[in-house]
């Protein structure tokens, strides 16, 4: 039986817009999405799961795109140094709230306006400096927690022993130094690592992250050889996820994943929250704010429901055999 990812409520310029915009009613609103990485034609209701659930929820509020909607699309195409000014461009063009998919887009976002609503998606919100309270945010910012801490890394690496009984040496793919040496992020994934006993080692991007940069990072595990590969579940992996299913696939790494859709076109296993929920409670937050919602009111919602997924065919390549008691707590089977 497929368990459920819930949310809860805590204590109660790179690239351009797609098409100009035209002079709009009055009545109009208007929304910018602002991704870290993913290319604008994908940043659709027909891309995945996530803004499919996104535009419905936003549609159920009562606010649909091309009739009282406006979307424009902007990405930083895997390039953080763009980050600041692409937050400028965005806040200049005075939209009625900014969803930007990324807490360091959100941290950019803040700092470039403290008057425009802002939805984002961060491990730590607290943490990283976007607020300095969850349950009641203040300012303009609100959005969706996805840390669960070193509970969450633990996790992860025992469901990698459960698979792999011998393992002892993992890598981790990480988008930036920063995120590593002084996030919170960093400092969970080692203290899970630690008590698990496993040794860990870290593959750092710095600069524009594109296939180029995962092909440099595999060729990186054949000097290191790692017992298994994690990828952390930052955005810009997403958008890449097919390079790097491949990848691991070629180098005959057994790997585990931060969201499902891996799973889907091919990777070993996934425990992720559901990508879905995620963005059906980003646009409930987008909606509440375009019906006069004050954003520092907003509560961050908290990820607290996490889904395991797992590809018997890619076990099978792999000569991996997944324990009976695993797939039997599945939510997800790639058969």
């Amino acid at each position: 039986m497929k368990r459920r990812t819930f949310i809860t409520l805590i204590g109660g310029a790179a690239a351009w817009p797609l098409k100009a915009r035209a002079q709009q009613p009055a009545k109009m609103k208007r929304i910018a999405m602002v991704h870290p990485s993913e290319p604008i034609a994908n940043i659709v209701v027909s891309y995945d799961r996530f803004y499919r659930r996104f535009f419905d929820e936003l549609s159920r509020i009562g606010f649909v795109e091309g009739k009282n909607l406006v979307v424009d699309r902007y990405s930083a195409l895997g390039q953080r140094d763009r980050y600041a000014q692409l937050a400028r461009d965005v806040v200049n063009t005075r939209p009625d709230a900014i969803f930007a998919i990324e807490g360091g887009l959100g941290l950019a976002s803040k700092a470039a306006t403290t008057t425009i609503p802002i939805v984002t998606i961060a491990n730590d919100p607290v943490a990283l400096g976007l607020i300095s309270n969850i349950a009641r945010p203040g300012g303009n910012v609100t959005g969706t927690a996805l840390n669960a801490g070193s509970e969450i890394w633990g996790k992860r690496i025992g469901l990698l022993k459960e698979v792999l009984p011998k393992l002892s040496k993992v890598s981790i793919i990480v988008q930036a130094r920063r995120v590593w040496e002084e996030a919170p992020f960093g400092s969970e994934v080692r203290r899970a690592a630690k008590a698990a006993n496993i040794a860990l080692n870290a593959v750092v991007f710095d600069g524009t992250i594109n296939e180029a940069a995962y092909q440099r990072a595999f060729a990186a595990f054949e000097q290191d050889r790692p017992d298994a590969l994690m990828v952390s579940e930052f955005p810009v992996h997403f958008t890449n996820r097919v390079t790097i299913v491949e990848l691991a696939e070629e180098h005959h790494l057994p790997t585990l994943y931060t969201w499902r859709d891996f799973v889907e076109i091919g990777g070993l296993m996934a425990y992720s929250p559901d990508l879905a929920e995620l963005g059906r409670s980003c646009g409930y937050q987008i909606g509440q704010i375009l019906n006069g919602a004050n954003p520092g009111d907003i509560p961050f919602i908290q990820v607290t429901g996490q889904e395991l997924a797992l590809n018997l065919k890619t076990a099978k390549s792999l000569g991996i055999e997944f324990p009976a008691t695993l797939l039997g707590s599945a939510d997800f089977v790639v058969e």
